[in-house]
């Protein structure tokens, strides 16, 4: 769970694992925030700090998987439209690298930016450009490029982002997945591999969980055996948020949104990257977290005998949910279980309620902010004196963005409190 109490734990990790490219962003360069936005690090776990989600921080960024940050982290990308500038007009030809290699990694020489935006265009229909901003292969900044897009049917902002990660890692597994929709809300998703070997997600989505603006953001995520991470985004607006929807779709159908971020010139343009400096010492390992069916079968063992469970996910490790009956509604009951958060107890925990052994305990009762009317969060957060903390929270819904289908939640403030100070969890972390 994020330092926000607001935010819910499962999207704060799926937007982690989805737009980390594995490069350090430095949000003081507004060049920067073009290709990678705030970058949401792990510090001990997935779960940590660096936040930034839409609307718990005001950061807006690609969709499920891109690294990429409207110009200027805000609405008009004109703000930062300079970021193109350096391209010229007698660059190369879209594609193709400029002659330079200094700072390639393949030696086949670097791309400008100027060729990244004329590789892009070249692969969209027929339409009209502005907006245009764009780094190359020799940014400290990761390749991107960015355009507002329009087909004659409304303008429309298109991001993209390449990057590297680890061959067959959990990160390359994690972006290429589909949320699930108790969690995430959206249209579609598929998840295949191609013939290749490469991870291929593509997803139709929404940019508002709580859907109070009707901007679709579509994402296609592709992971190559060889780590080669390209991250395409599209609106049916001309900026991501903030502007008013242009057009009933994004101007990309899906079958598009695979043509061009399967595009062989981004593999190109990657291989073209540095390399990244290798870390002057081995950085402490993270503690492990506790499985996630582990979570999801301990929490059904902590629940009173009457409520059935209906349904069950979570992550590899650290998050669970069930959803549960009473016999008057489905529920849904989210879980995070996380070592290592001692680090946390100011910024979180000032002015809690403090147990005998120094356990740190809050509680909170809120509205939910997914989009369900009538939805109420309900919530019991501790932190244990050797970091350990366990984050319960419970709802009037067996899924956040649904309307209410009960007055409150199957588990009262008592019984998350009772769930989240079981020395269940002290065993298994």
């Amino acid at each position: 769970m994020p330092e926000n109490m607001q935010q819910d734990p499962f999207e704060d990790r799926f937007a982690t694992a989805l737009r980390d490219t594995g490069h350090s962003i430095h949000t003081d360069d507004p060049a920067a925030l073009v290709a990678g936005g705030r970058v949401r690090g792990r510090r001990a776990q997935l779960l940590r700090r660096t936040a930034v989600l839409g609307g718990a921080a005001g950061v807006a960024l690609v969709g499920v998987g891109g690294a990429l940050l409207l110009p200027g982290g805000s609405s008009d990308p004109r703000q930062t439209s300079a970021a193109a500038s350096a391209s010229s007009p007698g660059s190369s030809s879209a594609g193709t690298p400029s002659s330079s290699s200094a700072g390639s990694a393949s030696g086949e020489g670097t791309f400008s930016g100027d060729d990244i935006l004329r590789s892009l265009k070249a692969l969209l229909p027929e339409g009209t450009f502005s907006e245009e901003a764009a780094q190359g292969t020799d940014s400290p900044m990761p390749p991107n490029a960015y355009v507002v897009f329009d087909d004659g049917k409304g303008a429309a902002a298109i991001g993209l982002s390449l990057g590297r990660l680890e061959p067959g890692s959990e990160q390359a597994r994690q972006v290429t997945t589909c949320p699930d929709k108790t969690q995430v809300d959206h249209a579609a998703c598929t998840s295949d591999r191609l013939p290749d070997g490469s991870l291929l997600m593509l997803f139709q989505g929404y940019e508002y969980p709580d859907r109070r603006v009707d901007t679709k953001w579509w994402n296609a995520e592709l992971v190559t055996p060889e780590g080669q991470h390209v991250s395409l985004g599209e609106w049916n607006a001309p900026a991501q948020k903030d502007a008013p929807v242009s057009r009933p779709q994004p101007p990309l159908s899906v079958e598009k949104l695979k043509e061009v971020v399967t595009a062989d010139v981004w593999r190109r343009v990657v291989d073209a990257m540095p390399e990244s400096p290798k870390p002057s010492a081995t950085p402490e390992a993270p503690p492990a977290g506790m499985p996630g069916k582990t979570i999801a079968d301990t929490l059904a063992g902590l629940l009173p005998r009457e409520l059935k469970v209906i349904s069950e996910g979570g992550e590899a490790s650290e998050y669970a949910y069930l959803v549960v009956d009473d016999g008057e509604g489905g529920s849904l009951v989210q879980i995070n279980v996380q070592p290592g958060s001692g680090d946390l107890a100011r910024e979180i925990f000032g002015g809690a309620e403090i147990l005998a052994d120094g356990t740190l305990i809050t509680a909170r009762q809120q509205p939910g902010e997914k989009g369900g009317d009538g939805v109420v969060m309900w919530t019991v957060d501790t932190l244990r004196p050797d970091g350990l903390r366990v984050v319960i929270s419970a709802f009037n819904t067996p899924a956040q963005h649904q309307d209410a289908t009960r007055d409150t939640p199957a588990l009262t403030m008592e019984q998350l409190r009772q769930i989240a100070l079981s020395t269940e969890w002290d065993a298994g972390a």
